[in-house]
């Protein structure tokens, strides 16, 4: 049975993530009973993800702050702080902060199992400059990384937003 729980502040598991960003899961595998992962990502500027497709799950992101893009297919979808953008199963998507200084995410995946990708990578001591260890770890979690960031493939021209 899943109990009621709540987070503060501060709380939740700590990782690097593969772009060298800080995130914190807040709610995994374990306390949702398998029903979703909610990450809180800390986000540098101009940096993201590598463009990836998600098998198994739904991918919602609420901005905390700042400014953000997201492709999501043949789509790059905008939003700030309070908005969202949301990425379905086996759509390739990523996103990039285009702000001056670094942005907030929650990312939301459902079901969950998000949430081991991080703490795999961060036991294996994966380097994010071989393009081969991304889906090497990614693969057991139904993930498939395509493409590199949203900086190399579509390069901000202009001001952000």
């Amino acid at each position: 049975m899943v109990e009621p729980f709540a987070r503060q502040p501060g709380e939740g598991r700590r990782f690097v993530a593969p772009t060298g960003d800080g995130l914190v899961v807040m709610a995994g595998e374990a306390e949702t009973g398998g029903a979703m992962s909610i990450t809180e990502i800390l986000v540098a500027p101009l940096n993201g993800p590598r463009l990836h497709r998600h098998h198994r799950e739904d991918e919602l992101w609420f901005v905390v702050d700042g400014e953000f893009r997201f492709k999501a297919g043949d789509r790059i979808l905008r939003a700030s702080t309070g908005g969202l953008a949301y990425g379905p199963r086996g759509i390739a998507h990523c996103f990039q902060n285009v702000g001056a200084e670094p942005g907030r995410l929650l990312a939301i995946t459902a079901p969950s199992g998000l949430d081991r990708f991080f703490e795999d990578w961060q036991a294996r001591g994966a380097d994010p400059r071989d393009p081969a260890a991304w889906n090497e770890v990614g693969a057991p979690y139904g993930l498939e990384f395509v493409g590199p960031p949203l900086q190399v493939s579509d390069p901000l021209v202009g001001p952000a937003l």
